[in-house]
C-alpha cells in the first residue's frame, strides 16, 4: 500500500532570486499547483464527433493561508508587490518524504475576517508569472 504524506511542515518561501530564498510563512493550506489545459477544438465539418488538442495552462493567482500574528504579516507585507521566485516546501528537507515547487511571481497580503473564539489568519494572494515546476 502506498504511503500517505502529511501536510505537517508546510512552508513558504520568497526570495528576489532563488540563490537568496528565506522563509515567507509557514502555510496553514494552499491552492492547486497547477491546472488543466484550455482546449483548443480541432473539428471540421467531416468529423461526427467533436475534437480537441491541449492548450495552454491557465494559471490563476494562488491563495494561501497563514497564522496571523503581527510580525508575521509584517514580514509578508514587506515582501509584497515584489517580482521574485517562490519556492512551496512540504516536509523538512532531511525528510525522504521533503518536496519542493518553485515559481517566478509577485503577491499581497490581507487579514481575514474573524469569528468569535475563531483563529486570526491571514491570506497570501500570489501572482504566478512563470510556469510552477517541482524542484529536484
Amino acid at each position: 500500500m502506498a504511503k500517505a504524506y502529511s501536510t505537517i511542515n508546510t512552508t513558504l518561501f520568497f526570495g528576489t532570486q532563488a540563490s537568496n530564498l528565506a522563509k515567507l510563512t509557514k502555510i496553514k493550506s494552499y491552492p492547486d499547483l497547477g491546472g488543466s489545459p484550455d482546449l483548443i477544438e480541432t473539428t471540421d465539418l467531416e468529423d461526427t464527433q467533436q475534437t480537441f488538442v491541449p492548450g495552454v495552462i491557465s494559471l490563476d493567482s494562488m491563495e494561501f493561508t497563514a497564522n496571523y500574528t503581527p510580525d508575521g504579516y509584517d514580514a509578508v507585507y514587506t515582501q509584497a508587490n515584489t517580482e521574485g521566485t517562490y519556492e512551496l516546501r512540504f516536509g523538512n528537507q532531511a525528510d525522504s518524504d521533503y518536496s519542493a515547487f518553485t515559481w517566478e511571481g509577485q503577491h499581497v497580503v490581507y487579514v481575514n475576517g474573524g469569528d468569535v473564539n475563531g483563529v486570526r489568519e491571514m491570506t497570501i494572494v500570489v501572482t504566478p508569472s512563470t510556469a510552477i515546476t517541482k524542484k529536484q
